[in-house]
């Protein structure tokens, strides 16, 4: 589900000198070119644009999504990533999310991680319960909340979602909540370390934080 020109820069990465042309015809024989749906966009609304961060913790985003095992019964999963390179910090899975357990989660990240200086989110009650809004004031984190009904402002992680969607949860007939954990912790590994991303070079998440790190070396390096 990466995609041709994911897959075909993959190959040129892997040693591969087979031209487009080729590979765009096994990848068309292999039924692999799945048509795409597009949704309608409107256009954007306040409370601003999404920007580029420029260094990580800068800022996170945090979002939940739902589906269901084989039969019937539904799970929740709590999604958080890094915006500056992409990274999935975590993928909590079970039947419900409270704003105790997202605060653990926070945590955990954050305990390995550091804190995020801003924090966007939704307005679910997870996100709006007082014990959510005084740990975020407490650690100076920013919360922006997005407003009801505008997904777009959310827009990066609404995008790793159906990521997250159809390379893992659509895939597979999940029997119990262990099968989904089990298959999402190799996919966030794939997502950080192999996943390309045209907005970071072409490169992972990883790859692309361990390059910036380098480079901020050197530049710190050089003035001294």
């Amino acid at each position: 589900r990466f995609g041709f020109r994911k897959l075909f820069v993959l190959l040129r990465k892997d040693g591969r000198e087979w031209n487009h042309k080729r590979v765009w015809r096994v990848y068309c024989a292999m039924k692999l070119n799945i048509r795409r749906r597009f949704k309608k966009r409107y256009r954007p609304q306040a409370p601003g644009c999404l920007v580029q961060p420029i260094r990580p913790n800068q800022a996170w985003f945090a979002d939940f999504m739902s589906d269901a095992l084989a039969h019937g019964r539904s799970f929740r999963t709590f999604n958080l990533i890094d915006d500056y390179n992409r990274e999935a910090l975590r993928i909590e899975v079970d039947v419900s999310m409270t704003a105790a357990r997202v605060l653990r989660v926070l945590e955990q990240v954050a305990s390995i991680r550091g804190l995020p200086e801003q924090l966007r989110v939704d307005h679910g009650p997870e996100f709006t319960s007082a014990a959510f809004v005084h740990w975020c004031e407490s650690r100076d984190i920013n919360l922006a909340f997005t407003q009801p009904g505008t997904p777009t402002q959310n827009g990066f992680i609404e995008r790793f979602i159906g990521s997250y969607r159809r390379g893992a949860l659509d895939a597979w007939v999940f029997m119990d909540r262990q099968q989904v954990r089990e298959e999402t912790e190799p996919w966030v590994t794939e997502y950080n370390t192999v996943r390309l991303h045209e907005s970071l070079g072409d490169g992972s998440p990883r790859a692309f934080l361990a390059d910036r790190n380098q480079t901020d070396f050197l530049v710190m390096a050089g003035t001294h």
